[in-house]
């Protein structure tokens, strides 16, 4: 095993030497190796590969790795692990040594893989249609009426064309005679084919001369055929809508989802963007209902349909089944292929093949046994410790065991298990996975290693995608691959004998006729309400802590304020961070010691209306709208998500330590997100609703601010005091002073904060935008010239505020000043019953119809 430990400092070419040596990948011992021939010599491509890994270097290959981290970052790319505490969305680890297949053996892999995926096809056309199978012996009837994924609500459903499964996965593992054998398919919603794209754009900029000079094969073309694919398929003609439909972003390869959907120009929808009606599925939008005629499902077969599939689902749409069986909506892969993912049918596989094609598939299966055949439970029984036991549905979230790792007591319960339900179980030999090198931040190490890769159906037959998803073990020591715990990937290059020529495809031109001639899809109204809260969120999360800030400096600073001065900061705090009653309602011992009050309305997570609280508000919204974020704005909210995660270290001196420094980054990066909208989003209609929400947030913030600091006639000190908080919150404060040469007081510094066009925190100033942004909405011209609700109200608030004299709004009586709080309520209301109609009207709040019965019995 190779040494983990950096190579000791030396000095002069003695040090590069050692720094190279170190990079060396000599065989592993005892360990089947993907590098080498029987003979101990590298295969081709690894040899070139590990000898370019060696002349860069440790210091060279770190800082390769941690520009690919950032990359990965920039990008968005995540992994959610489910469970893991503190961190639902994990970073996408990529390994900087790529994967090597040589041209040769890939075209032995191509066409095996093609054969088992058109094996496969005519299989998932027989388990739905005549069953020849099973009429036949090739397939006894248990193994599939028994099984969760076999759905008979799907019998009878077909696609058009020869090709029923759009696209297959298969995960494979290379044997000690160098040939490759199947574990597992996976035919519901494949999963990977995105994180591979990822991988081979990363790879691609951080090493651009070992890539190009090893004549890695594209795979372009491969996401082109499968858009062509998925156009192909509609029912309805020319400029078909296709729409990829995602859990959403709990999920844990949603990034994939987002990703994919971007590449390939397809809307990203949940189940509550579709609806069944009138016989065919539509996507809500801003301009109503627009039909989709593809479907490309990343949910699983039972939760597609809550009406006649799972009825407790809150992913699917009720009501598809229906259409699908009718043939006005297409959905891939088709629903019920989770029944191809029966691990039982690997047993009888080889019979299949010789029923359906006549010969012997060329790659092979794992051995694999089935308990509810006789023969293979007294097998499974006297082996198991030798053998892996798994449920034969992946649905069943039983995890697969090795019955070597397993105590008597466990493997006593296991096979306990399995006489009850024999026809719930297979076991299947225990293949060791090949190693191949992988960089640990010093030198080379082996790791386990598997490969999974893809096909998509074409005219004819399938297109293997040249590469795929290598993924590999966390340490040498142990087999366990898992992307739940941690396993990072590798990208994988299939290496031509000769520079491959740039062919553009029939599938690549079709690709960019439609993209010319398909008009824009309009958005989902999901996405775009939160686009719309997003601003909102990111408005509310600034105005905050630019309040804070000031509140932080003045009762840290060098002039004491006075306790009334202090006190209606603090309740102004309190109302514009909705964290009440807060402040409001605090003795005079907690006004004099506000810390505790101030870290908590920061920090306090599960606090609404928390610093903290608004921004991961903000962050979930971005992710529900991640497709239609640009790179740079995806970066700018990672930045925000860092100085987040490193905010409770960074306010661990209290009040004593300047707070305020702590939310700078925040700020910061709030000020660089809004910026970004503002220069580089397209003036669509998503951007409008972003700024829509980000106005009337702003507005909001600016009202309660103005009620909280000025409602109050006060002392001639406090009074300045409160002034310089307001304008220095509001970023008006170096106007103030230019202007007050000639005037200045209160009068010059409400008129700056709410009526001065040319300030944009004017309150003025957002009610023009919102009048500019209702103009350009959908449906924006009323019929027969009259005023809808929402210009009613945003026309009562602009109207009530330009009347406003600030002189007469500034009168006190008593202790008061009453003007101010009346105008400051009925502003607020009127804009709330404003942001309310807009959300009425172009957002859907409904629930969809769902299964009146609760029996979930499989495949009733």
């Amino acid at each position: 095993m190779i040494s983990k430990q950096p190579p000791s400092p030396q000095s002069g070419q003695s040090q590069v030497q050692t720094l190279h040596s170190a990079l060396d990948y000599p065989a592993p011992g005892g360990l089947l190796d993907e590098t080498r021939d029987a003979d101990g010599a590298l295969k081709p491509g690894w040899d070139y590969l590990l000898g370019a890994v060696r002349d860069l270097g440790p210091e060279v290959m770190r800082n390769r790795e941690e520009k690919a981290r950032r990359i990965l970052r920039d990008d968005g790319a995540t992994y959610n692990i489910y469970g893991k505490p503190g961190s639902a969305s994990g970073s996408w680890e990529l390994d900087p040594v790529p994967y090597i297949i040589s041209s040769d053996d890939w075209s032995q892999i191509e066409t095996g893989l093609q054969e088992r995926s058109e094996l496969f096809n005519l299989i998932l056309r027989d388990l739905y249609g005549p069953r020849t199978l099973i009429r036949h012996g090739a397939l006894p009837p248990e193994a599939l009426f028994n099984h969760g994924g076999f759905l008979r609500a799907c019998q009878g459903v077909q696609l058009p064309g020869d090709h029923e499964l759009i696209m297959h996965a298969v995960d494979m593992v290379r044997r000690p005679d160098g040939s490759m054998c199947i574990l597992s398919d996976r035919t519901q919603a494949p999963s990977g084919s995105g994180y591979v794209l990822e991988n081979r754009t990363v790879m691609s900029r951080v090493f651009p001369s070992l890539y190009r000079d090893s004549h890695v094969h594209r795979i372009a073309s491969f996401y082109q055929r499968l858009r062509h694919k998925l156009t192909s398929l509609s029912p309805s003609g020319d400029l078909p809508r296709v729409a990829l439909l995602t859990p959403g972003a709990q999920n844990e390869t949603y990034f994939e989802h987002a990703y994919l959907a971007n590449y390939l120009g397809f809307p990203l929808v949940q189940s509550g963007d579709l609806v069944v009606r009138n016989g065919f599925l539509w996507m809500k939008s801003l301009d109503g209902l627009k039909r989709v005629d593809v479907l490309l499902r990343r949910v699983d077969d039972v939760y597609c349909d809550p009406v006649e599939l799972r009825p407790d689902s809150q992913l699917g749409v009720p009501g598809l089944l229906e259409i699908v069986r009718s043939g006005r909506v297409v959905v891939c892969n088709p629903l019920g292929s989770g029944a191809l993912e029966n691990a039982i049918l690997l047993k009888y596989l080889p019979g299949i093949a010789t029923l359906l094609l006549g010969r012997d598939l060329r790659l092979d299966t794992v051995k694999t046994f089935w308990a509810g055949d006789e023969a293979d439970l007294a097998h499974i029984t006297r082996n198991i410790d030798k053998l892996i036991i798994k449920h034969a549905w992946r649905g069943s979230g039983e995890n697969s065991a090795f019955g070597g790792d397993l105590n008597e007591e466990q493997r006593t319960a296991l096979l306990a298990r399995i006489h009850h339900s024999p026809f719930d179980y297979v076991a299947q030999e225990k293949l060791d996975k090949p190693y191949t090198p992988a960089f640990n931040g010093y030198n080379l190490e082996p790791r386990p290693t598997l490969l999974r890769t893809f096909a998509v159906a074409t005219d004819s037959s399938y297109t293997v995608l040249p590469g795929g998803l290598t993924r590999i073990g966390t340490s040498t020591n142990g087999q366990l691959i898992s992307m739940q715990e941690g396993s990072p990937s590798k990208d994988t290059w299939v290496i031509a004998s000769e520079p491959e020529r740039e062919v553009t495809t029939e599938a690549s031109i079709d690709s960019l006729r439609l993209a010319q001639e398909s008009p824009v899809d309009s958005l989902p109204s999901r996405v775009v309400e939160n686009l719309y809260w997003m601003g909102r969120y990111a408005e509310r999360a600034e105005a905050s802590m630019r309040l804070l800030r000031t509140v932080f400096v003045m009762l840290n600073g060098e002039d004491r304020i006075t306790p009334d001065a202090t006190r209606i900061l603090l309740e102004t705090v309190s109302q514009i961070t909705y964290t009440l009653p807060g402040f409001t309602a605090a003795t005079p011992e907690q006004l004099a010691n506000p810390e505790e009050e101030l870290l908590e309305i920061i920090s306090d997570g599960n606090r609404v209306g928390s610093v903290r609280s608004t921004i991961n508000s903000l962050l979930l919204a971005a992710d529900e709208s991640k497709e239609l974020l640009s790179t740079d704005t995806i970066r700018v909210i990672n930045d925000l998500q860092d100085a987040l995660d490193n905010l409770d270290a960074d306010l661990s001196g209290g009040l004593a330590s300047a707070p305020e420094e702590a939310l700078d980054p925040l700020v910061t990066s709030l000020a660089g997100l809004a910026g970004l909208t503002q220069e580089s989003m397209i003036r669509g209609v998503g951007w409008r609703f972003m700024d829509m929400g980000k106005r009337i947030e702003r507005s909001l913030q600016t009202i309660a601010t103005v009620r909280g600091l000025l409602s109050e006639a006060c002392g001639e000190t406090e009074q300045a005091t409160l002034l310089t908080a307001m304008l220095t919150s509001m970023e008006a404060l170096i106007t103030y002073r230019r202007r007050g040469r000639q005037q200045r007081g209160l009068e010059l510094g409400a008129d700056l904060v709410l009526l001065d066009r040319t300030n944009p925190r004017s309150l003025l100033f957002q009610m023009e935008r919102l009048q500019e942004h209702l103009a350009e909405l959908p449906n924006a011209e009323p019929l027969a010239g009259e005023l809808d609700e929402e210009n009613r109200c945003l026309l009562e608030a602009m109207t009530t505020l330009q009347l406003t004299r600030v002189p007469h709004l500034l009168q006190v009586a008593g202790k008061r000043r009453p003007e101010v709080e009346t105008l400051m309520t009925q502003l607020a209301g009127l804009l709330r019953e404003f942001s309310r109609f807009i959300s009425d009207k172009h957002f859907d709040h409904r629930s969809g119809p769902k299964q009146l019965f609760t029996n979930t019995r499989s495949g009733s």
